[in-house]
C-alpha cells in the first residue's frame, strides 16, 4: 500500500508516566497544539502529524493499554491517518488476505468531533500499527468541547 503523501498523516503513540509533564514539554516546550484528551492520553499536533502520549502505570509487567471509546488500545502504536476511501480500501485488502485485526474496524466517537473509522493490526513482530481516516480531516485535531 502507498497512499498518496497529500492524503496521508503519521500517527504514533508512545507512553508516558506523566501527562501533565508530557503536556508542558510537547505544548508549552515545544509548541505543539493539544487536540483531543482524556485523563490516560493527549493528542498533539506535531507539525501536521498526530502524536498520542499514552499515560501507564508504573510497574506494569503486561503491555500497556488504555480504554479508547470501548476499546483497550494498546498505548504504543504507530501508524497512518488516510483518507476515508483509502482505509476502506485497506480494510478490504487485509480482509481478503486473512490477517487478524488486534481491534476489528469500526467507527469511533461517531456524532462527536473527530469521528473516525480506525482498526489495529500487529505486525509479524507484534508491533501494533493503527489505521483511521476521518468523517471530516479538518477535525484531526480538535479538541472535543
Amino acid at each position: 500500500m502507498k497512499p498518496p503523501v497529500s492524503d496521508c498523516r503519521f500517527h504514533l503513540a508512545f507512553t508516558v508516566d506523566d501527562l501533565a509533564a508530557a503536556r508542558r514539554f510537547y505544548a508549552d516546550l515545544l509548541g505543539c497544539p493539544v487536540g483531543r484528551t482524556s485523563d490516560r492520553w493527549i493528542d498533539f499536533d506535531f507539525a501536521d502529524h498526530q502524536i498520542t502520549a499514552h499515560l501507564v502505570d508504573a510497574g506494569s509487567d503486561a503491555a500497556p493499554t488504555n480504554p479508547v471509546d470501548g476499546e483497550n488500545v494498546p498505548a504504543r502504536h504507530f501508524g497512518l491517518v488516510l483518507a476515508w476511501a483509502e482505509w476502506e480500501h485497506l480494510v478490504e485488502r487485509i480482509r481478503a488476505a486473512g490477517h487478524p485485526f488486534r481491534i476489528e474496524p469500526q467507527v469511533r466517537f461517531e456524532g462527536l468531533v473527530g469521528e473516525q473509522a480506525t482498526f489495529f493490526v500487529d505486525d509479524p513482530a507484534g508491533n501494533s500499527l493503527e489505521f483511521k481516516a476521518f468523517r471530516r480531516p479538518e477535525e484531526i485535531f480538535r479538541p472535543r468541547p
